[in-house]
């Protein structure tokens, strides 16, 4: 398995801050994770700052040339549920903290304040997922669910997989060290590459919102994640339809 290069988690190529994974984009996974936005006050609940937000998110939706493709979201629950969504689907998923695709006019997004977004890509068959793990989905195997579900209902092979851990909080500025808990578990099921930012959201509170260090009332970072739709209009490899 490849892993880790430190080298692999960058600045996204947007005026809205913003960061990345190259070798996620290399492969076709056309995806960002917006970061903490300057002069938005975010000391409220999530619902309030999440809406505060939106112009700043939807400008990074834009500036990564996702403006085109629908935004599809998760409850995030913190359970171990997993949708599949379709074109000409629903935006919104209830009770599930994972989303998978093969739809090209689709963009996947998840929130976060400490937990991970997990990227998954599998170049060969044309499918993505992201998933919402922090410690109890991550006890729960969300990821390992959202693996599965990508074998079950695309004929996906992990070991054609891509695995991508967004900055979370980790260690010492929380106790469990759910991180590494994904990472075996993306071991355990055999994923081909896996890449980790190795970013600690609880340690720099001017780049990321940490929902342990501001007691609750913070932003939300926003994952995002779609498939290149150049080149990629015959998805060969199988079918949208889940």
């Amino acid at each position: 398995m490849k892993q880790d290069p430190e080298s692999d988690w960058a600045p996204a190529p947007t005026s809205v801050p913003g960061e990345m994974s190259k070798g996620l984009w290399s492969l076709g996974g056309h995806h960002g994770f917006a970061l903490r936005q300057p002069g938005v006050e975010v000391e409220v609940e999530r619902a309030l700052a999440v809406e505060r937000l939106t112009d700043s998110h939807r400008r990074f939706q834009m500036e990564l040339g996702l403006g085109n493709k629908r935004l599809c979201l998760a409850e995030q629950v913190h359970g171990a549920e997993v949708a599949c969504v379709e074109q000409d689907g629903p935006e919104w998923f209830p009770g599930v903290d994972g989303l998978i695709t093969r739809d090209l006019s689709v963009s996947l997004g998840i929130y976060v304040a400490d937990c991970c977004a997990v990227f998954l890509l599998d170049p060969e068959k044309r499918a993505v997922g992201l998933a919402h793990s922090g410690a109890k989905g991550t006890r729960l195997g969300i990821v390992l669910r959202m693996i599965d579900e990508m074998q079950r209902t695309f004929g996906c092979k992990p070991r054609s997989m891509m695995a991508v851990l967004s900055p979370c909080i980790r260690p010492p500025h929380y106790e469990v060290d759910f991180a590494l808990q994904i990472r075996a578990q993306c071991t355990q099921a055999g994923i081909g590459t896996l890449l980790d930012s190795n970013r600690c959201t609880g340690t720099d509170l001017r780049r990321y919102y940490s929902y342990r260090r501001e007691s609750g009332k913070t932003g939300r970072m926003l994952a995002l994640l779609a498939l290149e739709t150049e080149g990629t209009g015959s998805n060969s490899g199988g079918t949208n339809r889940c």
